[in-house]
């Protein structure tokens, strides 16, 4: 595969907020609704705790969404070595071989792409997480109107569907604090998609790419004192350290459930359909 087109959609920005919801769940239909329901209580480890691996994509799965992640891939400045690395380990190995390196910023990337979001001032493409997340801060420290993210902490703004919810790992950012004295520093993190807001279940609802290797929904526990805005208890256990909201009228807090894909989801091809099945649907699906 190589690259041949990096265009991106310019939209006005009160459109784009639905949008990025739309998009994010059309390729969680595409990639097969795969869900994570996370407890509100971790359970309590009788013994030490043993790293999970998680399972792996078939070499089949692979083959049917490698177009689309290279298509993440094309949003992404600097990612031609990527797709090239790629193309390397399927030709030693098949098409079935899953992707060497990690998507889940090029997912992103795609989606405020495809959103409308497709000026660098307005949203800084890359394939690490954390160069949106600085320039987001930077935005909100400087109140600047061209970038369409400002970054604040966790429970300090309503979170609202087309938001990001984001957490570190190398380092694991407490706050946002921690970041802040970081900025142009590499760090490994991972934001995912807001698609709904539950007050009354106390949920959040956001969708991530490469999670587990696949396009994932993730339900999490969320929680607020009296007066204050709901805030999402942690990510599996490890801590949210940003809220970037978009700088957009606000939409319903069940747009998950106005998205097009759920309307009607006999026109998304689905992940259990052979190899073979016809090309991805456009955003439209």
């Amino acid at each position: 595969m190589r690259i041949v087109d990096r265009s991106c959609r310019a939209l006005p920005l009160p459109q784009v907020r639905q949008r990025i919801v739309d998009t994010a769940v059309q390729e969680w239909a595409w990639f097969g609704f795969s869900t994570d329901m996370q407890p509100r209580t971790p359970p309590v480890q009788s013994e030490p705790r043993r790293p999970f691996v998680y399972p792996r994509l078939t070499p089949e799965q692979s083959a049917r969404v490698a177009s689309s992640i290279a298509g993440y891939w094309a949003a992404t400045p600097g990612s031609d070595w990527i797709v090239q690395r790629q193309n390397d380990a399927w030709q030693n190995n098949g098409i079935g071989e899953r992707w060497r390196d990690a998507w889940s910023a090029a997912f992103i990337s795609w989606v405020m792409c495809e959103s409308g979001l497709g000026e660098p001032a307005q949203f800084r493409r890359a394939i690490a997480h954390h160069s949106y997340i600085d320039q987001a801060i930077v935005a909100s420290e400087k109140a600047d109107d061209s970038a369409a993210y400002h970054a604040y902490a966790i429970g300090s703004r309503p979170i609202v569907p087309g938001d990001l919810l984001c957490r570190g790992s190398r380092p694991a950012y407490r706050n946002l604090a921690e970041r802040r004295a970081q900025l142009g520093i590499g760090a490994r993190t991972h934001c995912d998609i807001v698609v709904k807001v539950d007050e009354e279940q106390e949920q959040i609802t956001v969708i991530g790419g490469n999670v587990r290797a696949t396009v994932r929904m993730k339900v999490m526990p969320a929680t607020h004192e009296e007066g204050q805005p709901l805030r999402p208890i942690a990510d599996n256990g490890r801590i949210l350290f940003a809220h970037l909201q978009l700088q957009a009228p606000d939409i319903a807090a069940d747009a998950l459930d106005q998205a097009p894909s759920l309307q009607n989801p006999n026109a998304c091809v689905l992940a259990s359909l052979p190899a073979a099945a016809p090309p991805k649907p456009t955003t439209d699906c």
